[in-house]
């Protein structure tokens, strides 16, 4: 006789999950398993998952700490889960998001289907042509920073899944393990590198900053991509009282913008004429600055245009150079077009 499970969870769904993360691919985890090695005994492994998440004990492990090189300098660690990990996180991640999605904000573009980079760029243009302020900001660590008790009575507002409700708990408090194999605990954030990551930390945003956006300061217009954004504004005073207001509110909930990264921009162009220290702004790869331009009479003048950046033409001039290509002499045309036309197709279609 068959006791019936705690949670129901169709077979499929895992099945599914493991689809989607083997097509994503990725590293192993702290078992160093590679999707390849759990492909070595799929159906077994696929259906053990299943049952400990529909029996309730699945019990995450530990993430393995990644440091990796960030444009701007220095570092960010990544929390890399393993396979089987990653395959129960989509689980979850497939189940909720139809749930978040109709509640997020139209102006958040960051780790959402059927949204881009390219969509909250084309946006920021056009509104910078109607704004002539802009206020930019940047949330210093939002991954390593989510306060868990808020997060969560988010996530009850809108879920009443208790097996989703019961993981994403245990993942937030899964300990992250560094190179020498020692076990730090977290009581704040929720890993950069998780699957069900970007979805919590939308969710986190949505109320400590888009929802309240909307609801005390209506008429001011702002695009969000994770932890970047930027908010439109009429004038400098105007500006100067959203920046302290955005301050205070992230600070409110356990966050901080990034000085060296945020400010107040002036989006000078041909018609204005007022002088101000900054004129230029990153966003997402790009830089928004006035830019020569030729108008339909011939005329040469300033517009406030997005561009690729210092930072990532600096990021890509590393990149090929990693790339030795001196020492290739051996190899023809369609050898290196074979080793380096995806990473520069990818470059051309969003820097171009």
């Amino acid at each position: 006789m068959k006791t019936a499970k705690p949670f129901e969870i169709p077979k499929q769904l895992v099945f599914q999950a493991y689809q989607e993360v083997k097509a994503k691919g990725g590293a192993a985890g702290i078992d160093g398993e590679s999707i390849k090695d759990f492909e070595q005994n799929l159906k077994d492994n696929c259906y053990q998952l299943w049952n400990r998440l529909s029996s309730g004990s699945y019990f995450p492990p530990a993430v393995k700490a990644v440091p990796i090189p960030k444009k701007s300098g220095g570092h960010r660690v990544l929390g890399v889960p393993t396979v089987s990990d990653r395959i129960a996180q989509t689980v979850v991640k497939i189940v909720l998001e139809p749930m978040l999605e109709p509640i997020f904000d139209d102006d958040s573009f960051g780790y959402r289907p059927k949204r881009s980079a390219h969509d909250a760029i084309a946006i920021t243009r056009e509104r910078c042509w109607k704004y002539d302020w802009v206020v930019e900001f940047d949330i210093k660590g939002l991954f390593d920073n989510i306060d868990h008790t808020l997060l969560l009575k988010a996530l009850r507002k809108h879920c009443d899944c208790k097996w989703i409700l019961l993981y994403v708990q245990r993942w937030l408090t899964a300990p992250m393990q560094d190179k020498g194999g020692n076990l730090i605990a977290r009581s704040r954030g929720t890993p950069q590198g998780g699957v069900v990551s970007p979805i919590l930390a939308n969710l986190f945003l949505h109320y400590a900053l888009d929802a309240w956006l909307r609801r005390e300061m209506s008429t001011v217009l702002f695009c969000r991509y994770a932890d970047d954004g930027v908010l439109h504004c009429q004038s400098q005073k105007q500006a100067e009282y959203v920046l302290k207001r955005i301050e205070r509110r992230l600070h409110d909930c356990g966050l901080d913008i990034h000085p060296e990264k945020s400010g107040i921009i002036y989006c000078k162009d041909k018609d204005r004429k007022a002088k101000f220290e900054r004129v230029s702004f990153d966003f997402l790869g790009y830089t928004f600055k006035p830019r020569r331009c030729v108008n339909k009479q011939g005329l040469v003048h300033p517009n406030f245009l997005p561009g690729i950046s210092q930072a990532s033409k600096k990021a890509i001039n590393q990149e090929i150079r990693s790339w030795h290509i001196q020492l290739n002499n051996g190899s023809s045309l369609s050898d290196l077009s074979e080793m380096f036309n995806v990473v520069l197709r990818g470059w051309s279609q969003y820097y171009g």
